[in-house]
């Protein structure tokens, strides 16, 4: 049988730590690391809830839409657009050929403080 508890506070501890190591690569103007990891820090709070809800393995997913539909969370509009505009530092981060324009420091801190604001959010609810 699998501990489901241990999953979800594996996910929510390495989450946190993600969440840690994006606001020091920010500080330090590492934007396309930052975003990349506060991509991760998301995804690994929702497989938290993922494992919280269905009582199974998260998937192997990156989508952080995704993943709130397949843990049933309920979020603001406002929440699920700040989701879908962090899924392409995912990819950014992963593969050298999908790489986008990067983003502004003034639109990196915005992307930053609304992703740390879903992040809170996301914590609560767990």
């Amino acid at each position: 049988m699998i501990d489901m508890a241990k999953h979800i506070i594996f996910w929510r501890d390495g989450a946190q730590e993600d969440l840690a190591v994006a606001q020091e690569l920010l500080e330090r103007g590492r934007s396309r690391h930052g975003l990349f990891f506060l991509h991760l820090a998301l995804e690994k709070l929702l497989k938290a809830h993922v494992c919280r809800q269905t009582q199974d393995l998260a998937p192997r997913l990156h989508n952080l839409v995704r993943l709130a539909a397949l843990a049933e969370l309920h979020l603001p509009e406002r929440t699920m657009d700040v989701l879908a505009e962090m899924n392409p530092f995912a990819i950014a981060g992963r593969y050298p050929d999908a790489s986008a324009p990067e983003p502004t420091p003034e639109e990196t801190r915005e992307y930053a403080d609304c992703a740390q604001e879903v992040f809170a959010c996301l914590i609560r609810l767990l």
